[in-house]
């Protein structure tokens, strides 16, 4: 059964003519009609068939229709099913009660006014309907969600992957040619050493050669620091932190706790990510003196915080909306992409904390999580 094609609609009721009349009376509006005399046809009825709509007796022998909907409610498929109860009887409030604790969405008394049945199932039918597109379109976007997201994290890997090739073709190519160049260089300056005017523009030349190289080097270990790869994120965050605060005048303290040891190299990289862009933040936006960086694990999750004693987030850089920058939202979904998540606590004139966690389990944790098996061969 499809949402733009005919709905299945059960209606069950002990006597034959009264079934037949509700079809009558149904039938101009082109669904597919179930008829059953009893609760345990309509069982049946329900396991086999997809129901948009049960029209229920309430007077019954074998299964009245309050407990026929009550069996109907446990079923995961039909919990929110519209159920509207026939009733040949007169019904007290405390029976309506009961029948909508049940599950009931409406009562019709008997005998039934055409019109009425007809608007009430009419009326069920298009908000079943309307559901079900609703329900297909949010799965249609849970799936392109799913696809975007593994193409997100693809292209983060290829990023990554780009980022290593060129940080090492700028270390040992570029930077390999600039130390050879700066070695001729010098050589050129001992030559010319009794010749002043000559000595001291060969001089400059060489001090801009070393600044040359310096910078190779910062670019290639900004782009990809080689640490990060040979000893782990605890060294490379050392060696960055160090480097930027000469470079920014900002003060950087960085906390790492004993036990972290070395993790995954995507979730490595990832954290590394994210110091890099919170502490340019820190340089560009915040006015903070200070800065600091802590690094731990717990229960089963690694936890990084970088925080500033800067200026804080204005509300249009609200960290719960959209204004967040490029960045932000950069290093928020490669968490994401590790089943993480990225918080940001910030407020005008009280820093900001940003605070990314990525489940991660030590070795020793992952064994001690690990099932005890039982070895129950002796006992067969």
């Amino acid at each position: 059964m499809y949402a733009d094609g005919p709905l299945n609609i059960l209606m069950v009721d002990d006597q034959p003519a009264k079934l037949l009349s509700y079809e009558a009376i149904l039938r101009d509006l082109n669904e597919n009609l179930i008829k059953v005399t009893s609760g345990r046809e309509a069982l049946d009825q329900l396991l086999k068939t997809d129901i948009a709509l049960a029209l229920l007796d309430v007077s019954m022998p074998d299964i009245d229709g309050f407990e026929l909907a009550h069996l109907i409610r446990q079923h995961p498929r039909y919990q929110n099913m519209a159920i509207i109860f026939i009733s040949g009887v007169h019904l007290t409030d405390v029976d309506r009660i009961q029948g909508y604790q049940r599950g009931a969405v409406d009562y019709i008394s008997v005998p039934v006014v055409p019109e009425l049945l007809r608007a009430k199932v009419t009326v069920f039918s298009e908000l079943y309907r309307k559901t079900r597109q609703i329900e297909k379109v949010n799965g249609e976007l849970r799936v392109a969600e799913e696809h975007l997201r593994r193409l997100t994290g693809r292209l983060m890997q290829i990023q990554d992957a780009e980022r290593r090739r060129v940080a090492r073709d700028v270390h040992d190519g570029l930077g390999q040619y600039l130390v050879g160049v700066k070695m001729g260089v010098d050589q050129l300056a001992r030559r010319v050493a009794n010749d002043p005017g000559n000595h001291e523009a060969v001089c400059e030349i060489s001090m801009l050669l070393n600044r040359a190289i310096t910078e190779t080097r910062t670019i290639s270990h900004l782009l990809h620091p080689p640490l990060l790869d040979e000893i782990g994120l605890e060294s490379a965050l050392a060696v960055y932190t160090d480097g930027f605060a000469k470079r920014s005048g900002i003060s950087v303290t960085v906390g790492v706790a004993p036990d972290l040891g070395r993790l995954d190299s995507d979730v490595e990289t990832a954290l590394f990510r994210v110091v890099q862009e919170c502490l340019l933040n820190v340089h560009r936006h915040s006015n903070s003196a200070t800065a600091s960086v802590s690094l731990r694990r717990e229960n089963g999750e690694i936890e990084l915080q970088v925080r500033d004693e800067g200026v804080g987030m204005t509300t249009a850089q609200d960290p719960g909306g959209t204004g967040l920058g490029v960045g932000l939202l950069g290093i928020r979904e490669r968490i994401r992409q590790l089943d993480g998540k990225l918080e940001i606590v910030s407020g005008e004139g009280k820093g900001t904390v940003v605070v990314a966690t990525i489940p991660h389990r030590s070795k020793k944790e992952a064994e001690n999580a690990r099932p005890l098996s039982v070895d129950t061969s002796a006992a067969l």
